[in-house]
């Protein structure tokens, strides 16, 4: 049986009869060595189980409400940044207007161009170190949200078969030890009998409440299950985006801006060689018209600008990706957080 079947009929079964064979041993062992005449002993039925869950607990929030996932988001609207301050059209350069030049609108010079997409371009890599330390940090975080989800299904073994036991100590209780002893008190003038009834009767309640604060914290770790392999989704995905854009789309768009700067840079070579040289000029004019299969480069312009905006989509939707799992684990983190509380009251009760 699965771990999402056995979450499922925890609640709607007899529970020993849904544990496996060694924990049904378990479960019969622990339901002998309940003694109704031990009341003080019963307080700490099913508390190791407890204990190790409260401190589980404590890890999976910390976990949860890591402060280091958040510098993904930084780093993220820092790249949105970066790229946002260059523009490819900027690369193309054309003669400015004379009504340009006397209200001050003129372009930016070649110069200037060039500085800035180098400028970027250097971000850009500083930034994807940055990036690839996040991705790695996200998949190690899943490789800990791993074995937490494995201790939270300890816990929920073990609270199980705390819970069994006690169930069919209870069915003993009011099916065979009550009524025979209530049985044998109508036979006796003894007054005492009926304070034994009496007693057992208190056992039974008290036993009856211990398994309900049992079953709160079994509680705890079903919904603790869920929310575990959510934010491991959330990481999971927000990692993958990173890699492609890392192994594909960065890269691609540092390569189109290579090419866009050295069609620059063979444009204006030209037309020096013009002022050298005309047939030269035309010549080689032709032979970069060929190469490029356009004028000025504006096929490679175009292609640059398509780029930088599938580059700034997929960022801005990995940013949208870990404002989503950001909300996740903070709803999760409140959830953990009042449940913890309520586990701690029932310890300390």
């Amino acid at each position: 049986m699965n771990e999402i079947d056995l979450f499922q009929q925890v609640n709607t079964s007899r529970l020993i009869d849904v544990l496996s064979e060694e924990e049904k041993v378990r479960a019969h062992k622990l339901a002998e060595q309940i003694n109704p005449k031990n009341h003080a002993l019963l307080v700490s039925f099913g508390l190791p189980a407890q204990s190790k869950l409260l401190a589980f607990s404590n890890v999976m929030l910390e976990q949860v409400q890591r402060k280091d996932i958040g510098q993904v988001g930084e780093i993220l609207d820092e790249f949105m940044k970066n790229l946002n301050e260059v523009h490819p059209e900027d690369l193309q350069q054309e003669e400015t207007s004379f009504l340009a030049r006397l209200f001050g609108k003129r372009k930016k010079s070649i110069q200037e161009v060039l500085s800035r997409f180098h400028k970027t371009g250097a971000q850009i890599d500083r930034i994807s170190v940055k990036l690839e330390r996040s991705k790695n940090m996200l998949l190690s975080d899943n490789v800990m949200l791993d074995r937490l989800y494995e201790n939270n299904k300890d816990y929920f073994h073990s609270l199980n078969v705390y819970i069994a036991a006690g169930e069919m100590k209870l069915e003993e209780l009011h099916n065979k030890t009550i009524p025979a002893l209530k049985k044998a008190s109508l036979g006796s003038n003894d007054p005492m009998k009926q304070q034994e009834v009496e007693d057992l009767l208190q056992f039974a309640d008290q036993l009856d409440q211990r398994l309900y604060d049992l079953k709160i914290s079994r509680e705890m770790t079903i919904q603790s299950a869920p929310q575990i392999r959510m934010i491991q989704k959330s990481n999971h995905k927000m990692a993958e985006k990173i890699h492609s854009s890392l192994m594909t789309v960065i890269p691609l768009w540092k390569n189109q801006v290579t090419i866009a700067l050295a069609l620059i840079r063979q444009s204006h070579t030209a037309a020096a060689g013009r002022n050298i040289s005309a047939s030269a000029s035309d010549l080689y004019q032709k032979q970069f018209n060929f190469i490029t299969g356009t004028e000025r480069g504006r096929f490679e312009i175009e292609t640059l600008k398509e780029i930088q905006g599938n580059l700034q989509a997929s960022i801005q939707e990995t940013l949208e990706i870990h404002f989503d799992g950001k909300r996740k684990r903070e709803d999760a983190g409140a959830e953990l957080s009042v449940r913890e509380g309520e586990l701690k009251r029932k310890l300390n009760a």
